[in-house]
């Protein structure tokens, strides 16, 4: 008798067992990546906090500058409320009113503390309506402003936080020409029209720069308005000035900026799209003559087909991908630099981004096809597989060889995850259509921001 009830409970507790496990493997995607963004959270707060950056495997931290800037927080909270990590976002939230300003010493980079700071404030404060949050974008955004104060009315690389010098003449044109979406969303919210105005005038004296034929370089001397590199292409170092006169049309309807988009993918399209033997890619072109100067994109290059995808040309977005897709197949990470023309790695490093995700997100959701969020699933087995640590996960120095890095930028938690868990959340079909993504994430609802002369 004993040994009947000993084979039922052990029957019964294989049973359970294997119901637990069948439940755990059926476990929503979305909900493993919130345990992943919350798991690295609490990496992050354990041994960062306070700081900008979690140093993962040294179970260390880092500052961009000599006195942190919260980046980290700044940046994780639009993904705290997207994944429903109320507490968490709370926490985030008390924090900022408790301990941050920006009456600081530091000279930063324009560029970088506009999509990460300016953005991710302005999402916290549309998410919580505090006004004390607001302050603390207005403020920000009023010490940003004197980096405008150039000739030309491009940027400069650098301002001083507290004295609100700038300097740095020369610099990209994505450091140049990317601050239309987080400086309108701030005339929006604080019905004062001057920063987007000045975020306007930027772009557009790029745009009023633009070749006979219609190409724009790389690098520019906001002083002088010359151009210091004539390497046109879509990725890094030009990327979200591309990206900001589309979504500047499609949060604010200025048709301005739509039909400079409109007159710039034209020619990227003759000059720099190429149907190449080992893909269909985007390389650098010679701004002035639009002849073939190389082959060689960034990973950061990756967020162009959801670009095309959102601005209606998916049948390139869908070759685009492909081509990505396969470079991230090779080594089942993708490599910082590529050479598509001699199908050669430049540089081997793996920073934990965004941009592949990103685009296999957004062509989920426009055409539905299943492949693109099993590209997304793939990517995720991957970054598991490779990348995760017993604090958070780390960058890679080489993905060939899989040599960790001691780092984990902030884009991981405002983008990388966030991508991640929006493609596989079943309560959030229809957030794309809802909202727009700043380049760094943020998400921005649609029908908050109806055309009106703040922004136009």
């Amino acid at each position: 008798m004993k040994k009947w009830i000993y084979l039922g409970a052990l029957i019964l507790f294989t049973g359970l067992n294997a119901c637990q496990n069948a439940q755990h493997k059926n476990e929503p995607l979305s909900e493993k990546v919130k345990q992943e963004f919350r798991r690295s959270w609490q990496g992050y707060k354990a041994y960062a906090w306070g700081h900008d950056v979690l140093k993962p495997l040294s179970k260390n931290h880092s500052d961009w500058y000599a006195e942190s800037l919260h980046i980290s927080p700044i940046d994780a909270f639009s993904t705290m409320m997207v994944m429903g990590l109320d507490q968490e976002a709370e926490e985030v939230h008390q924090y900022m009113l408790s301990k941050v300003h920006f009456d600081k010493d530091l000279e930063v980079k324009t560029f970088e503390v506009n999509i990460r700071i300016l953005g991710g404030l302005l999402a916290m404060y549309q998410y919580t309506e505090d006004e004390k949050v607001l302050d603390l974008a207005r403020d920000f955004g009023d010490r940003m402003l004197a980096a405008f104060n150039s000739p030309t009315g491009i940027p400069y690389y650098w301002f001083n936080l507290k004295t609100e010098k700038a300097k740095g003449a020369e610099v990209n044109v994505a450091e140049a020409g990317s601050y239309m979406l987080e400086m309108g969303v701030l005339s929006h919210f604080t019905r004062n029209p001057k920063y987007y105005k000045a975020a306007k005038k930027a772009s557009k004296a790029i745009y009023d720069r633009r070749s006979e034929i219609g190409l724009i370089g790389e690098r520019i001397n906001v002083e002088t308005g010359e151009w210091t590199d004539e390497r046109s292409h879509v990725g890094c170092c030009i990327d979200s000035y591309l990206e900001y006169l589309y979504k500047s049309w499609l949060l604010f309807g200025d048709a301005e900026a739509k039909t400079m988009w409109e007159n710039s993918i034209a020619a990227i399209n003759k000059y720099v799209a190429e149907n190449h033997k080992n893909g269909f890619w985007y390389g650098q072109a010679n701004m002035q003559t639009g002849e073939m100067m190389n082959r060689i994109v960034t990973l950061y290059d990756a967020y162009f087909p959801a670009l095309l995808a959102v601005s209606g040309d998916v049948e390139r977005a869908e070759q685009l991908q492909d081509s990505w897709n396969r470079l991230w197949d090779k080594n089942r990470l993708e490599p910082k630099v590529y050479d598509y023309g001699l199908d050669s790695i430049t540089n081997p490093g793996y920073d934990l981004n965004p941009e592949i995700i990103e685009s296999a997100y957004y062509l989920y959701k426009i055409t539905g096809k299943e492949k693109y969020r099993q590209m997304n699933e793939k990517y995720f087995a991957d970054l598991l597989e490779f990348c995760k640590n017993d604090v958070a996960f780390h960058a890679m120095q080489n993905v060939t060889t899989k040599k960790p890095a001691d780092n984990m930028p902030t884009f991981f938690f405002a983008e990388t995850l966030k991508y991640l868990y929006l493609t596989f959340s079943a309560e959030d079909e229809d957030f794309l259509d809802e909202h727009v993504f700043s380049t760094e994430a943020h998400p921005f609802i649609k029908n908050r921001f109806k055309p009106n002369n703040l922004t136009n």
